[in-house]
């Protein structure tokens, strides 16, 4: 802390103080203002306030001309914040009350009826509903981006023949649009989480109150229907106490985060010398200060990095909801850093992700090479063993094994073997087996739905722009 004498202010707040007769310790305030953070629902918080105050407005509760000069007195501080002539004090915690005594400075007494039939717990609750719908959102489209170059990339890769990889060894042939795709339908389902997270947590909490609702005549179907929320909150218990939205939230971007990681892992195997499956330009390369031929991919490395970022927000978020008793509890109060950090996170790796791709050019001709590594077609071989001599797959498994031992032994591939060598471990094996042994023959013949043939890949973009664009 800059000042490291605990003071404390003369007065206490305007805004709860009649229960106290003097001010804070200036280490209390620090720990309880949140408006550094929280500055960011600013929006949200003044359009609920607004649907508040028509609506208190329209039933009765406060006088209309009221109603007007708040809704009127609120476009007025909004418009002040988005100038940026908008001073906030910690001494007035939050954003919440920063508006609210703005507002007062700007239209006087009827500023104090907009608190009216309301209080901070269903306000917070409501804003910052509002403010994880809106990122929700925001993500969507930035996932979207992500799938079409995904979809560009698998498009025009459908027939680029790479090695499929388990355990990271060579295991059958695939292709790059195959790959590609793969990590199309993780995003989309990321994308389906995060329309699950925004349709549960589009239940209304104003009009909760502290938590037990209100005895004042309010319309909650009003402000329903005025925030484009699906339907009041049913329980104002839970209205107040419930941050599974933050939580589902997390846990989404935990998983998109963990997605997003993956393929960042592979970008980085993929540019390394060793590989060199992948080249990726200036523009999301790095240098080394000390080794002039380093062309590095830290915009990857980073994405992979901050996956422990959002997983981590997830579990502290966990940890500080697990033990809070009905109904809220400051703690709630960290709510939401995390998730402020997590959006941020997730806009700019997605943004990043979708840019590496744009800025890849692939090495076919070596993709390709290793493709035929590591006796990629020996299932193909074994299939054929029960396709043309009825054998029983386990069966085909050992001799298929058999010959693979022998081409390690004589340092060959599988189509190096001749017929007769062949023979001597099954002597039903025809000419007909070099027809599976290459790698385009082996791949062309995964037609099954889902497979990696060529052709099934090409149909397969087709399909995901449709579903997903």
């Amino acid at each position: 802390m800059a000042n490291d004498k605990l003071k404390s202010s003369d007065e206490p707040s305007l805004m709860w103080g009649g229960r106290f007769s003097r001010g804070q310790n200036s280490v209390m305030e620090a720990i309880n203002a949140s408006v550094d953070f929280d500055k960011r629902m600013y929006a949200q918080d003044i359009r609920a306030s607004q649907v508040h105050a028509r609506m208190l407005g329209a039933q009765g509760i406060i006088k209309s001309e009221d109603a007007n000069a708040i809704v009127d007195g609120l476009n007025l501080v909004k418009k002040e914040i988005e100038k940026g002539d908008f001073s906030l004090s910690s001494a007035l915690e939050d954003i919440h009350m920063n508006v609210e005594a703005r507002l007062a400075e700007l239209i006087g007494e009827p500023a104090g009826r907009l608190h009216t039939g309301r209080s901070r717990n269903d306000q917070v609750a409501t804003d910052f509903k509002l403010w994880v719908r809106d990122a929700l959102d925001a993500l969507d489209e930035n996932m979207r981006e992500l799938q079409c170059a995904l979809i560009d990339v698998a498009e025009v890769h459908a027939e680029s023949v790479m090695p499929g990889f388990t355990h990271m060894q060579s295991a059958q042939p695939v292709t790059l649009g195959h790959h590609m795709l793969a990590y199309t339908e993780m995003i989309g389902r990321d994308r389906g989480r995060a329309m699950d997270c925004r349709k549960r947590l589009n239940e209304n909490p104003l009009g909760a109150a502290a938590l037990a609702g209100t005895s004042f005549p309010i319309d909650r179907d009003m402000t329903t229907k005025e925030l484009d929320f699906d339907r009041p909150a049913v329980n104002s218990m839970d209205a107040v106490s419930d941050r599974d939205f933050a939580l589902e939230f997390l846990s989404f971007g935990a998983i998109l985060s963990t997605h997003l990681s993956r393929l960042a892992e592979e970008y980085v195997i993929w540019c390394s010398q060793q590989f060199a499956y992948v080249a990726l330009g200036d523009a999301f390369s790095t240098g080394s200060s000390i080794m002039p031929q380093k062309r590095n991919p830290d915009a990857a490395e980073l994405i992979r990095a901050k996956a422990g970022r959002v997983i981590g927000a997830l579990n502290g978020l966990l940890i500080v909801m697990k033990g809070l008793p009905m109904t809220y509890g400051k703690d709630m109060q960290e709510d939401k850093e995390p998730v402020f950090e997590v959006f941020d996170t997730l806009k700019l790796s997605l943004l990043a992700m979708t840019g590496i791709l744009g800025d890849s050019t692939f090495n076919i001709e070596r993709m390709a090479t290793d493709a035929g590594r590591g006796f990629a077609t020996a299932t193909d071989l074994a299939d054929w063993l029960v396709r043309s001599l009825a054998m029983p797959f386990r069966e085909a498994h050992k001799v298929t094994g058999g010959l693979v031992k022998m081409a390690e032994e004589k340092n060959c591939g599988l189509e190096n073997l001749s017929l007769e060598e062949m023979q001597t471990v099954e002597a039903g094996i025809t000419d007909d087996i070099y027809s599976v042994l290459s790698v385009d023959n082996a791949l062309a013949s995964r037609k099954s739905y889902g497979g990696a043939a060529p052709h099934n890949v090409s149909q397969a973009v087709k399909d995901a722009r449709l579903r997903f664009l």
